[in-house]
């Protein structure tokens, strides 16, 4: 081809080779006259590919490890709406990426705290740490405040968390990868005139910074009346599963929120990165013999906060059966459905209904023992079979379970009546499941200050008996919780099959003597949405997302 056009031979040399350079090349040929490409090559940079050039050797991701926060229900500022869905939706994203994901809705100051340091945890050399928060938030002096929903009119950063704080935390553990996506407004805070000094952030080459809206300015909402996501997430979510470096791929949600008429001029996506190797959410897990410990570990502390009560089934003394399941919608929500199994011939009609909950966890009264998830309040799950119209199901949804100090317990109370009798019969049973999902946790308790030494490498035991720990009360759950960490360090081994992509999706459990019964609750994979164009979303729907 070269011969043709009449073209000399040319060389590109590259002296040093790292795995930024990997990918799929052409070549194009040209003159005034024409021009052709090559076929698509994709070139493989490893230790392997290169026997004289210099090699650098670039350390892949040991784990992947996010903490999604999105505050709605703020108790002195304005309600938000979509933090549930953007959590929810980015939740699903990153599992199918293998990160392992703690899902929080609505926490206030010390439940925040603590949800960051137990997030820090997680945390060793190599890994990936994502920071995703949704709610109100600002900016002072270069510092981005996140804010929780307790926090007062006039808040000033000592009723809110320091997002560079976290940073240096973060930098503790010399990560690989630290990414904060904060979808919160920037504005300054007329309350607030404290210069916060956060700890001394170390040069390094693995900060991404995507922010919702620039400098001084406000993100938004689109109101609707189902649930639906904020802009940022509305356009976050169609890249963030692209094999592509962190800041490539920002930047192309940043020209796609560009392109859209509504966002132009009031909403853009700012990007702040010192990245300088090619570090990408699909990065693969690499787990070499002298980390696999600290790597089981890390599975196991994960699955403390996502273990689910077993499906139980309850025998009253009339003859009914009745079947109790737990489903997970984030990792601070927990839907509990009732389900008839048998009941005698003799009885014309049942339900069982669920009642006596502790004060501890948010439970709305009126969206209790419902026959729709919809009607429950879940907006999010989905069942991939409905049951049949015999087998009846009603659904109870409980949130803020970071502030169950016991354990769960509530009463199923059986309601019935007789083919021979006008009266309703009642038989109540006291149920305790442990606690579940992120309950085990504490996260309502303050937690022990911990010395963060240079390498922050641990063993299976080391946060089981630390003192001040939160996990140091795991052995003392249900039974469940056992069989959970069982299978949990067995999946967690380098030569097992199971990936984290599997152990990471929360999903109802069931007893194995009820594999007849209807089919589970799944967690659904994704929202369903249109494409956001300026025919879907008019300006003056939306509101203030984030404003004081």
């Amino acid at each position: 081809v070269l011969k043709l056009f009449g073209l000399c031979m040319c060389l590109l040399c590259i002296p040093c080779v790292t795995t930024a350079h990997r990918g799929q090349f052409r070549c194009k040929v040209f003159n005034l006259y024409h021009e052709a490409w090559t076929d698509t090559a994709k070139v493989t940079i490893g230790p392997s590919s290169i026997t004289e050039a210099s090699w650098v050797e670039v350390d892949r991701a040991t784990d992947k490890v996010a903490l999604l926060i999105g505050n709605m229900n703020y108790r002195y500022h304005t309600q938000l709406s979509a933090p549930i869905a953007d959590v929810h939706e980015l939740t699903n994203l990153l599992r199918q990426m293998d990160f392992k994901v703690v899902s929080l809705l609505d926490l206030n100051w010390q439940e925040m705290h603590s949800a960051v340091t137990e997030f820090l945890l997680l945390l060793d050399k190599g890994v990936y740490g994502l920071l995703y928060f949704a709610g109100h938030g600002y900016e002072n002096y270069g510092n981005s405040f996140m804010v929780p929903i307790d926090a007062p009119f006039s808040y000033t950063s000592e009723h809110c968390l320091c997002v560079q704080n976290i940073l240096t935390r973060m930098q503790e553990k010399k990560t690989g990868l630290n990414v904060f996506l904060l979808d919160m407004c920037r504005k300054r805070n007329p309350h607030d005139d404290i210069i916060v000094q956060p700890g001394l952030i170390k040069v390094t080459a693995n900060i991404v910074f995507g922010y919702a809206t620039c400098v001084d300015a406000e993100a938004y909402e689109v109101k609707r009346e189902e649930v639906s996501n904020g802009i940022f997430i509305s356009f976050l979510k169609r890249r963030v599963c692209e094999d592509e470096k962190v800041t490539v791929m920002l930047d192309r949600v940043a020209e796609d929120m560009g392109r859209c008429a509504i966002t132009r001029g009031r909403q853009a996506l700012e990007l702040r990165s010192n990245l300088s190797e090619r570090r990408s959410l699909t990065d693969a897990i690499q787990t070499s013999d002298c980390c696999s410990e600290s790597y089981s570990a890390r599975n196991l502390q994960w699955a403390v906060a996502h273990v689910l009560p077993q499906s139980l089934c309850l025998q009253f003394e009339c003859g009914v059966k009745v079947q109790l399941g737990f489903a997970a919608e984030f990792s601070n929500v927990m839907v509990i459905y009732t389900r008839i199994l048998e009941k005698p011939k003799e009885i014309v009609s049942c339900c069982a209904q669920l009642t006596d909950f502790p004060e501890d966890v948010d439970i709305d009264l009126k969206k209790t023992n419902q026959e729709t998830l919809l009607e429950a309040g879940s907006l999010l799950l989905i069942k991939e079979n409905l049951p049949s119209p015999e087998v009846p199901s009603l659904y109870t949804r409980i949130r803020s379970l970071q502030r169950l100090k016991t354990e769960l317990t509530f009463t199923t109370c059986l309601h019935y009546t007789y083919s021979n009798m006008d009266e309703e019969v009642q038989e109540r049973q006291t149920v305790t499941v442990g606690k579940p999902l992120v309950s085990k946790l504490n996260l309502h308790e303050p937690r022990v200050p911990r010395a963060c030494s240079g390498s922050s490498s641990f063993s299976l035991d080391s946060f089981t008996v630390t003192e001040g720990s939160s996990f140091a009360s795991a052995g003392s759950t249900s039974s469940a919780w056992s069989y959970y960490a069982q299978t949990a360090r067995e999946s967690s081994s380098p030569d097992s099959p199971t990936t984290s992509r599997s152990a990471n999706i929360p999903e109802e459990t069931d007893s194995p003597e009820l594999f007849d019964a209807p089919k589970s609750l799944f967690a659904s994979k994704s929202l369903p949405h249109s494409q956001v164009n300026d025919t879907n979303y008019k300006f003056s729907d939306m509101y203030n997302f984030h404003s004081y």
